[in-house]
C-alpha cells in the first residue's frame, strides 16, 4: 500500500472513531430545540420611546442581563437569551411546561420598579383627585395609583415624591406569618446607603402611612408606628406563594430600564416534543431503509459500498452537529432527511457515469476513475448551489428556518465528502489492483 492510500484510511479511520465517541451516549450528544423537547419561545421588544439617546445606547445590554439573571434564578437548565435585530430579545426556555413558561413570563414581563412613597392622609383632597380637580400646585406634587388589591377600584393619593427605590436593595425572600395563618410576604433588606434613608424617613413619619409602589401600583400603604432601624421592611398583600417567590426573584434581579413588550410567543409541551421525535425518527428511519433497499437492488455491490457510505455520512452529520453545540430542530430532521438524499443522489451520479465507461469496455479501475472524475464537477455544482441557498436561509431566516440551514450545510459538506472520498477509498480497497472487466454494479 502506498502512503496516499494509507492516509486515506487513517483519516476516515479517524473520523469514525472521533464522531462516534462524540455522539454517546446520543440523547447528550444533541442539543434538542423546544419543538422537540418543550418548551416556551418569547421574542420581546424593548421599549427606549421614553429614554434619551445616552440611556438608549445600553438599554438592550441591561435588560437582557436582568433577564437572564432573573429566569438564572428561576432554576431553568440551559435557557437561551440573547439580542435579536434592532431593540429585540430572544428568550428560549426549554423543559417547562404550560403553566412554568406562564410564571417565566410574568417573571420577564414585570418592570419591577420598586418605590417607597408616602401616602397623602387627607380624604377631601383624594376626593378631589377622584374628581379631577386637584389644583395645579397638588397635580404637581401628588397622584392617584390604583392598590394592587383592589383590580382598580381603591385609589390612594400618593406624594410624586420618590424616598427610596428598588435599586438599593440587597435581598428579597419570601416570608411566611408567624402567626402560623399562612399569610405570605416578601421580606426586603436595603444596603447601608438605603437602610439609613429607610430610618430617616420612618423616624421622620411616625404615624403617616408608607406606601410600597410596584410598577404603579400600591402592593401596601402600612402605617409607620416608630422609626425603623436595620434596614429591613416587607411587602404584604394577596400573595400566593408562587407568585411572592416570582416577585422576590424580580426584585433580587433588579428593574427592567424600560418596558418591554411581546412580539412573538410559542410554548410546546414535553409530550408534544417527544411526539415529534418519534414521528421525525419514524420518517427518517423509513427514508433510509427505503434508500438502502434501491441501493441495493439496483446497484448490487456497488449499492452496498453506497449504503455504507450513507451511514457514515449521518455518523458525520450528528457528529459534527454535536461538536459545535447546534440545536436540533424539527426543520432540522427534515434537513437530515433531505441530506441522506442528497447523499444517494451523489452516488448515483458516480455509478451511472461507471456504467458509461464499463459499456466501452475499460477496465474496471479505469471505469471507476473516470466515473468518479466525471462525475466530481456535477455533484460540485449541485452542492454548492444548495450550500449557498443554505446560508442564505441561515444569514435571513430566524428560529426554526436557521436549524434547518445548519443542519442542511452540514449535510452538504458530509455528503460530498463521504460520495466523493469514501465512496472512492472503499472503491480502491477492494478494486485499486484489479484488471477484471466485472464490477457488482
Amino acid at each position: 500500500m502506498n502512503m496516499s492510500f494509507r492516509r486515506k484510511w487513517v483519516l476516515i479511520a479517524g473520523m469514525v472513531l472521533l464522531m462516534a465517541w462524540k455522539i454517546t451516549p446520543l440523547k447528550k450528544a444533541i442539543n434538542l430545540g423546544l419543538d422537540l423537547q418543550g418548551g416556551s419561545y418569547l421574542t420581546l421588544e424593548v421599549d427606549d420611546s421614553k429614554l434619551t439617546e445616552k440611556e438608549k445606547k445600553d438599554v438592550v445590554d441591561v435588560a437582557l442581563e436582568i433577564i437572564r439573571n432573573r429566569v438564572d434564578e428561576f432554576g431553568v437548565a440551559e435557557p437561551i437569551i440573547q439580542k435579536g435585530t434592532d431593540n429585540r430579545l430572544i428568550v428560549q426556555v426549554p423543559g417547562v411546561e404550560t403553566e412554568g413558561a406562564q410564571r417565566i413570563k410574568n417573571i420577564i414581563m414585570r418592570q419591577a420598579f420598586l418605590e417607597f412613597r408616602l401616602v397623602v392622609d387627607n380624604e377631601k383632597k383624594r376626593k378631589k383627585a377622584l374628581e379631577g380637580k386637584l389644583s395645579p400646585a397638588d397635580k404637581r406634587d401628588y397622584e392617584l395609583l390604583p392598590m394592587a388589591t383592589s383590580q382598580g377600584e381603591e385609589f390612594l393619593l400618593i406624594e410624586k415624591t420618590t424616598y427610596l427605590t428598588g435599586d438599593m436593595l440587597t435581598d428579597a425572600i419570601v416570608a411566611f406569618d408567624q402567626g402560623g395563618f399562612g399569610g405570605v410576604s416578601v421580606s426586603l433588606e436595603f444596603n447601608k446607603k438605603g437602610a439609613r434613608r429607610f430610618e430617616k424617613l420612618t423616624g421622620d413619619n411616625v404615624n403617616r402611612r408608607l406606601a410600597i409602589v410596584l410598577d404603579g401600583k400600591v402592593q401596601s400603604a402600612p402605617a409607620i408606628k416608630q422609626k425603623i432601624p436595620g434596614g429591613r421592611a416587607q411587602i404584604s398583600g394577596s400573595f400566593g406563594v408562587d407568585e411572592a417567590k416570582d416577585l422576590a426573584i424580580s426584585l433580587r434581579a433588579g428593574a427592567l430600564p424600560a418596558p418591554i413588550k411581546i412580539l412573538q410567543e410559542s410554548t410546546v409541551g414535553p409530550s408534544l416534543g417527544a411526539d415529534s421525535i418519534k414521528k421525525g425518527m419514524k420518517s427518517a428511519l423509513l427514508g433510509l431503509i427505503l434508500v438502502i433497499l434501491f441501493m441495493l437492488i439496483y446497484y448490487k455491490g456497488a449499492g452496498l459500498i453506497a449504503n455504507v457510505s450513507l451511514l457514515l455520512n449521518i455518523l458525520f452529520v450528528v457528529g459534527i452537529l454535536s461538536f459545535f453545540d447546534a440545536t436540533l430542530t424539527l426543520p432540522g430532521i427534515a434537513g437530515i432527511i433531505l441530506t441522506i438524499g442528497m447523499a444517494v443522489d451523489a452516488n448515483v451520479l458516480i455509478f451511472e457515469r461507471i456504467r458509461e465507461e464499463l459499456r466501452q469496455s475499460k477496465t474496471v479501475k479505469s471505469a471507476l476513475k473516470l466515473g468518479f472524475d466525471k462525475a466530481f464537477v456535477t455533484i460540485m455544482d449541485a452542492n454548492l448551489t444548495t450550500l449557498i441557498t443554505a446560508l442564505i436561509l441561515f444569514k435571513f431566516g430566524t428560529g426554526p428556518i436557521r436549524g434547518f440551514a445548519v443542519t442542511l450545510s452540514v449535510g452538504v459538506l458530509s455528503s460530498m465528502f463521504t460520495a466523493l472520498f469514501v465512496s472512492r477509498a472503499i472503491f480502491d480497497l477492494f478494486y485499486r489492483k484489479s484488471t477484471s472487466q466485472s464490477l457488482s454494479i
